[in-house]
């Protein structure tokens, strides 16, 4: 039996950082749901340590089934799907992948912001059709000069910042108290408030249980039937059902998304509407990045196993 500490990955990893791990673990991979209670019973006893996604995170039933787990590695920076509160009960430390993605979410924020404004995914179907050769397109919107409402001021939130003002826009921002050493970006205490005055609303907040549904109808309404909704954080901030009634009836006037309440399930609705551009939750989907949070969650695990301190332990 090998003497390398028992890992098990709830996620896919890019090759060359499942490479690393191998190196140093001893690697299982959690089968389908039919087969899961026989390997949990047969391994979970050995399992030492779980790598896993943000999306795919560890439920608190297959952690009970992990008797010696000692460290929970996230290939990104929410762990709303993992279990923490038992991680904590039982002394388990709980690392993420944050810094490491910061620029391609705040990329993608701003991309999600030209797309819906400028009307890029349609213009790109009426080229492809060839309705250009008998048909005018309607006009987009201007996002330069515009004013931008960022809900949660963190890394991401402060990185948008920084492309916006690029851009010329009046930026404001909402979080749970005023953030000191920021530029003239002007702090709103009201979310409701904020989403009034804003032309775009982009939500770079954490996730969990304080921010569930944060974004509901009266944000929304304030928001308004010209103004852009970007969620580029977590799905669970967003009321989705007052979302999708905001659209439809014309209260809000679009909507970029790269998360959803219950991934990969989108609703219906969302997806058939031209004015909401649609992600598969891609923010960090680049190749530099995702090795980058690979190399993260290999580091963690393995100076753990040393005995040294988690390079980014955040519960």
């Amino acid at each position: 039996m090998s003497q390398k500490p028992a890992i098990l990955v709830m996620s896919k990893l890019m090759p060359a950082i499942e490479a690393k791990l191998e190196a140093s673990f001893e690697l299982h991979r959690l089968p389908p749901p039919g087969e899961r209670d026989a390997f949990l019973r047969e391994t979970g006893p050995r399992i030492r340590g779980v790598a896993t996604s943000g999306t795919a995170g560890l439920p608190g039933a297959v952690m009970e089934a992990l008797p010696a787990l000692e460290i929970v590695a996230v290939n990104g920076i929410g762990v709303d799907a993992v279990d923490t509160e038992q991680a904590r009960r039982r002394g388990i430390p709980v690392t993420a992948t944050p810094g490491v993605l910061t620029d391609d979410v705040a990329d993608l924020g701003m991309a999600l912001m030209l797309a819906v404004s400028r009307n890029l995914c349609n213009a790109d179907r009426f080229v492809r059709e060839g309705r250009w050769e008998r048909e005018t397109m309607a006009l987009g919107h201007k996002v330069s000069g515009k004013h931008l409402g960022i809900l949660g001021m963190g890394r991401i939130g402060r990185a948008v910042a920084q492309r916006a003002a690029g851009f010329g826009m009046t930026i404001a921002y909402n979080d749970l108290h005023p953030v000191e050493g920021l530029p003239d970006y002007r702090f709103v205490g009201s979310l409701v408030e904020l989403a009034r005055e804003s032309d775009f609303l982009v939500i770079t907040a954490s996730g969990g249980p304080e921010s569930r549904g944060l974004v509901n109808a009266h944000v929304l309404d304030a928001l308004g039937p010209e103004g852009i909704l970007v969620n580029i954080a977590r799905g669970s901030i967003v009321s989705e059902p007052a979302l999708i009634a905001a659209l439809q009836e014309r209260r809000l006037g679009g909507a970029g998304l790269d998360v959803f309440a219950e991934e990969p399930h989108v609703p219906e609705a969302l997806r058939r509407m031209e004015n909401v551009v649609l992600q598969p939750h891609r923010a960090s989907a680049t190749v530099e990045t995702r090795l980058a949070m690979g190399n993260l969650v290999v580091e963690n695990l393995r100076a753990h196993f040393a005995g040294q301190p988690l390079p980014t332990r955040v519960a």
